[in-house]
């Protein structure tokens, strides 16, 4: 009997097994598999009367259900089927003649602008000579580089719609970032960095935080991945910060909150004992927040909140996503981080007691702002507090063993993957800012940092007859991430061309940000900040033949030339144009790379003539960017660029990615060959990868999204965890994201993934 398909035009047509058999046989013909086994079970998804799409899916769902460690190229089949799906949904969403080539950029910028789905910006930049030469810039074959998960990431989040219809195709994408971003170079040589920029991230060598990807090109878009703010002990400042973190929301950024100033549960207003609430309510209202003010409806808002360890009101912050408890403490869609000092440490590993009191009160009596100090300073405070509370003379207060305390947090960490770890004196201690202020805590992914001050609200101005607020002296960090694909990379050549690139292109954006709060856009003059990143650590090393567990020395040397690289592209860039604001008295004014000086690089650096070199044109040049360095998690862009997550090691050698729109099977890229390399991080002591993450962190100015994996069926105990925090702390490891935990066997892991750092 025969079968009918019905076409896009909705006329019938017989289905021929060998138009399907061709075009199997064209989309698998690099790769060393059997093109017509999609077709061996054909009798379960071909119906008759289903539509030519319908089949189509079909058709791909089957091909990449064969993916496995054996056979990995069936997800790279289904990607460039849904790549060409993608083709033919374009072209009719743009209504163009079927004999049209995929790609005529000139014509589909003036469509894009004239209906707004791009701003105005790139015609107002470059001349249509330019944007001639631009469209020559595009190499198609680029579209056919990513997997299934790649792609389907890709069309589901990034790419530009029209009326609820795809109209924009990658390279379109790729090549309008390119152009904006280097709109202001200088008109001899930006034609060339545009060019150099597209090739680099349309062949994925370099990729883009997620807002940059998302945005760069839409009107009115946000590109900071990062921001992190900070509240005083008052209703105006309250207020205003949850304002600020909808305002950052709204525009689809992550953010971090410091509320260790709020007053605890219990002190006085106003002279009126036992009359705060504490932290936990207005951290329920940050809660409520987040969700209400979604990122541009595309999820709820994205937010973490930090407490120092000193803080009275830390053991019920400890509890904020636990089950057990009173429902009325809790916050579900807030991310709890803990700010740790050394001292705090120091109690733990001494088995004494620690001392939790209120800011308020410490404040009112001693003046002392705890939350500003760190290192010796918070030291000398402290004690004098620890013997004040010892004779009865605070009075909000609590000893508590140091050590239980370190285990709620742990507890806590086993049921709910949280709180973040924040380690302060690390933090600060090689803050190349420090003589401009404090960082208070980090942004929602914990890999970025910098200082942050809360705004002064003077709420008795009188303008025209009305009292009006008037928020000074704020800093709110920003911070523009991209990650460097490690698994695309070859030669040292490539990667310092990479690296120039990277801050390059972050250190334009600077200057292109609509920033959503004014305190963040004077954080971005101050300071310029950005974060180059990695990702594909695990395929790199696989690709070289080296175990993760072994990877001590390969890291520490790839890291040290990342960082060479870096740094020289952002004195470079301070010789054309200038160092940032607050230069004069920073580490890098002192001639201070990373905490050290250069008597440190030569006991410690096989490259020290570069580094002489780095530190000479430092002195002459300066440096156009603070911090330049930060590794996010990067779960989503990963996918997109085909590689492994960040620099840990892989969680599986076959997986299943579990998200709300379905499950994808998915394996490393270089698994068919490189098997027995990918050593899979939920088997591997997780003190060893703290060990790997230090010999990274030494070379990188911001920090890590370290996220800890225990294997509960390898009889892990409560001590390898404690371990496992403490070597991380002694290592001067400055953070830790997600502690996970993985309960059963199985290949199938559900992430929450952040879509504001990378992905």
């Amino acid at each position: 009997m025969a079968i009918n398909i019905i076409k896009r035009n909705g006329e019938k047509e017989e289905f021929s097994i060998f138009k399907v058999q061709k075009f199997l046989t064209e989309v698998c013909r690099e790769y060393p598999i059997d093109a017509q086994k999609p077709l061996s079970n054909i009798e379960e998804y071909l119906k008759d009367g289903m539509s030519s799409q319908d089949f189509f899916t079909a058709l791909m769902m089957n091909v990449l259900s064969l993916t496995s460690v054996e056979e990995p190229e069936w997800k790279n089949v289904a990607g460039k089927m849904k790549i060409l799906g993608l083709y033919k949904e374009v072209s009719i969403n743009r209504q163009m003649a079927k004999n049209k080539p995929p790609y005529d950029y000139e014509k589909f910028l003036q469509y894009a602008v004239e209906n707004n789905i791009y701003s105005q910006d790139i015609p107002q930049a470059y001349s249509q000579e330019e944007i001639k030469e631009a469209a020559t810039f595009i190499k198609p074959e680029f579209d056919f580089v990513y997997d299934y998960a790649g792609a389907n990431l890709l069309l589901k989040r990034y790419l530009c719609e029209y009326e609820d219809k795809i109209v924009e195709l990658p390279q379109d994408m790729f090549l309008s970032i390119a152009l904006l971003v280097e709109q202001n170079e200088n008109k001899t040589t930006r034609m060339a960095k545009v060019k150099d920029t597209y090739e680099k991230l349309a062949n994925r060598k370099i990729s883009l935080g997620t807002p940059l990807l998302m945005n760069l090109r839409r009107p009115n878009g946000n590109l900071s991945s990062c921001f992190i703010t900070a509240m005083e002990d008052n209703l105006e400042s309250i207020f205003y910060v949850i304002n600020q973190v909808a305002e950052i929301s709204k525009f689809g950024g992550g953010v971090g909150v410091n509320i260790s100033h709020v007053r605890a549960k219990g002190a006085r207003i106003k002279g009126i004992k036992n009359s705060s609430g504490g932290v936990i309510p207005w951290i329920r209202i940050l809660n409520d927040t987040a969700v209400a003010v979604n990122q541009q409806g595309k999820r709820k808002g994205a937010v973490t909140v930090s407490l120092d360890m000193w803080h009275l009101d830390i053991e019920d912050f400890m509890e904020l996503r636990t089950e057990n408890g009173d429902q009325r403490m809790k916050a579900y869609d807030l991310f709890p981080q803990v700010v740790v000092p050394d001292l705090f440490m120091q109690k733990v590993e001494n088995n004494e007691e620690w001392l939790m009191v209120d800011p308020h009160e410490v404040r009112e009596k001693y003046g002392i702002d705890l939350v500003n100090l760190w290192g010796k300073e918070f030291e000398k405070a402290y004690n004098q507090l620890y013997l004040e509370a010892s004779f009865g003379k605070l009075e909000l207060y609590k000893f508590y063993p140091a050590k239980e305390l370190l285990k709620k947090v742990m507890r806590s960490q086993i049921e709910t993957g949280m709180p973040y770890i924040a380690f302060k004196d690390t933090l600060n201690r090689y803050n190349p800012n420090k003589h401009d202020g404090v960082i208070v805590g980090t942004n929602l992914c914990t890999e970025s940092h910098s200082n942050v001050r809360p705004s002064h609200i003077d709420a008795n101005i009188i303008e025209n007859g009305k009292i009006v607020r008037r928020a000074t002296d704020g800093l709110v960090h920003v911070c523009n991430l991209v990650s460097i694909n490690l698994a695309n990379i070859n030669t040292d050549e490539e990667l310092e061309s990479i690296c120039a690139t990277s801050v390059r292109l972050l250190d334009n954006t600077i200057d292109l940000t609509k920033v959503p709060v004014l305190e963040g856009l004077q954080h971005n003059q101050r300071y310029r900040t950005i974060g180059v990143g990695a990702m594909g650590l695990a395929d790199m090393l696989a690709k070289n033949n080296v175990p993760y567990i072994l990877s001590a020395g390969y890291v520490d040397e790839l890291f040290e030339k990342i960082a060479i690289y870096n740094i020289r592209a952002s004195i470079k860039l301070a010789k054309e144009k200038g160092t940032f604001e607050a230069y004069e008295g920073s580490d890098w004014s002192k001639g201070i790379i990373f905490g050290h000086e250069t008597a440190w690089f030569k006991e410690n650096s096989k490259y020290y003539e570069a580094w002489n070199k780095i530190f000479s044109d430092l002195q002459q040049y300066g440096i156009r960017n603070s911090q330049i360095s930060a590794i996010a998690p990067n779960t989503s862009s990963s996918l997109i660029q085909g590689c492994s997550a960040s620099v840990l090691p892989v969680y599986s050698k076959f997986f299943v990615e579990t998200h709300g729109k379905g499950s994808i099977p998915n394996c490393p890229p270089y698994i068919r060959e490189k098997f027995w390399f990918y050593q899979e991080n939920r088997n591997i002591s997780q003190e060893t990868v703290v060990d790997i993450m230090s010999h990274i962190n030494k070379w990188i100015d911001t920090g890590i999204s370290i996220e800890l994996m225990y294997n509960l069926n390898r009889n892990i105990r409560a001590v390898d965890i404690y371990k496992t925090i403490m070597s991380a702390w002694k290592k001067d490891i400055k953070t830790l994201y997600y502690t996970r935990t993985i309960q059963k066997d199985g290949s199938s892991l559900e992430k929450q993934e952040c879509v504001s750092c990378a992905g």
